[in-house]
């Protein structure tokens, strides 16, 4: 099997780390499987790519779409290294309101499987990054939503002390302001 899978503190969460085969040549991995993922549990059907390329410093978060169009994501680094972050927004769930975060970069081979009824956000830690997301459902800008980064009630430690931020993401709601309509089962 070419991954290994781990459920983080919140199991819906899943570290995944792709092995690797390295020569002389570079490095191969594979980014998804459909039956590894699957027997494993992730049973999504990714329908979209995203790809975003920021540089250092930049926080992108905390973003989540809300039904119908909720989003499952795979957070994938193709460069650089980012700290991820899942926040549990699922209403009644022994986790809402906590979030886990792993280091993923393009020397780890880390991903991040992100179930719909997160938020998800990550900062940059190298002089850039490029991230690929597969997600469930295709964008939609009637659902998209948002958690301002920087709640208290979240703690979130984040390892940036001046993260550059998109206007949006300045003027989201605090967590239990937001628009929200996923519950736990």
């Amino acid at each position: 099997m070419p991954f290994n899978f781990k459920k983080l503190d919140i199991p819906d969460v899943i570290l995944i780390e792709a092995k690797s085969f390295s020569d002389d040549r570079g490095v191969f991995f594979e980014g998804f499987k459909e039956s590894d993922f699957y027997s494993n549990g992730i049973k999504i059907k990714f329908v979209q790519d995203n790809i975003s390329h920021s540089i250092k410093n930049v926080l992108r978060g905390l973003h989540y779409q809300k039904n119908p169009t909720a989003q499952a994501k795979l957070v994938i680094p193709i460069k650089g290294k980012i700290f991820d972050v899942a926040v549990d927004i699922r209403i009644g769930s022994p986790y809402f309101g906590k979030w886990v975060a792993e280091i993923l970069s393009e020397d780890n081979h880390k991903f991040m499987f992100i179930p719909e009824g997160f938020a998800h956000g990550f900062c940059v830690l190298s002089e850039e990054a490029d991230i690929l997301y597969k997600v469930s459902k295709e964008y939609s800008s009637e659902d998209e939503r948002g958690i301002n980064w920087n709640d208290s009630s979240l703690e979130i430690n984040w390892p940036i002390s001046n993260p550059i931020l998109a206007k949006r993401d300045l003027e989201f709601p605090l967590l239990n302001e937001i628009d929200n309509n996923f519950s736990y089962d």
